[in-house]
């Protein structure tokens, strides 16, 4: 089964991977690697805008990296993952909503200076 796109992990982001202990790291890199191949909310969700969220629940633990799509040309589709946390409550925290909105707008101006 071909994934319906790529992932790529900013620095933040893959310093939160790094952290985590060896069985919730895979956890959810299984889960981001399912989230490619099957459209499922529980893994993959738009939560407001153009920011989505990676999700993964284990030992009791909600797990999130926040992201956000670049098509490039409209041939292949990446999504960036900014930064990921902990989720201690039901609601995303409204901070890290904002920061995710202000590294995709930074992303998307240094690669439009670049083209």
């Amino acid at each position: 089964m071909k994934p319906k796109f790529n992932v790529i992990f900013l620095e933040e982001a893959q310093v939160f991977i790094d952290k985590l202990d060896s069985k919730s790291r895979d956890k959810v890199i299984y889960n981001i690697h399912k989230a490619r191949l099957v459209n499922d909310n529980e893994l993959f969700k738009k939560l407001v805008g153009e920011i989505w969220e990676f999700r993964t629940l284990y030992n009791r633990k909600k797990y999130r990296l926040l992201a956000f799509w670049d098509k490039l040309e409209k041939v292949e589709s990446i999504v960036i993952s900014t930064h990921g946390f902990i989720k201690k409550t039901d609601k995303t925290p409204q901070s890290d909503l904002d920061k995710a909105e202000k590294i995709r707008k930074q992303y998307f101006e240094q690669k439009n200076k670049t083209k």
